[in-house]
């Protein structure tokens, strides 16, 4: 049975290694790929504060950046949320076909490295925070 800090790091290591994955696809060129694993790499770091801040070692099935740092009692300040809050939508529109064609569109390499410097900024503050 895994003990609760074995439960953070697992999320704390997927995220990392999810990282290498959006900076490959920053890289190429794959940007809304890009955004989409970020906020995955994000999502899992609210998942280990979940963890961390719950008595329960298994988070809720959930992907809503925002909602696992408010149930975490994680506050980023009102900025930051709301920047996540618009950035929940790389997680579930991107997945659909109606979508794809819009996001594909506003993912642009100028869009995508704005998007970035601010997921980066928030990816290591939830480490620290840890």
């Amino acid at each position: 049975m895994m003990t609760k800090q074995e439960h953070v790091d697992h999320w704390v290591r997927t995220a990392a290694e999810d990282w290498i994955t959006v900076e490959t696809l920053f890289v190429t060129g794959r940007y809304m790929h890009c955004l989409f694993w970020a906020h995955l790499t994000l999502e899992k770091l609210a998942k280990a504060h979940w963890v961390k801040n719950h008595d329960d070692n298994i988070p809720p099935k959930v992907h809503n950046i925002v909602w696992l740092l408010d149930e975490s009692g994680v506050d980023l300040g009102n900025e930051i949320m709301v920047f996540l809050e618009n950035f929940n939508d790389f997680q579930l529109s991107s997945r659909y076909p109606d979508y794809l064609n819009k996001m594909y569109k506003i993912c642009t390499k100028d869009f995508a490295t704005v998007e970035m410097e601010k997921v980066k900024e928030i990816r290591i503050c939830l480490l620290k925070t840890l």
